[in-house]
């Protein structure tokens, strides 16, 4: 999966989950930056920062990292 479509997920299941980016951050004990670059696409993926944002929202790491055709 490439930046976007990742960058895509996490916004759309945060915004899913009712996090606003200032919310999930502070959850997460990140910066608003880190997670807004996330965001954007703009940040490397880093797998640990994935699956703590998944554990977060309450979905698995794969459901958030696999795109399913269809």
């Amino acid at each position: 999966m490439d930046n976007d479509q990742l960058a895509q997920r996490v916004r759309a299941f945060r915004k899913l989950k009712g996090f606003t980016q200032i919310e999930l951050a502070e959850e997460l004990g990140v910066s608003v930056a880190v997670l807004g670059s996330l965001e954007r696409g703009t940040r490397r993926n880093d797998p640990k920062l994935l699956k703590l944002i998944a554990n977060t929202l309450d979905i698995s790491y794969e459901e958030l990292i696999t795109i399913r055709e269809g």
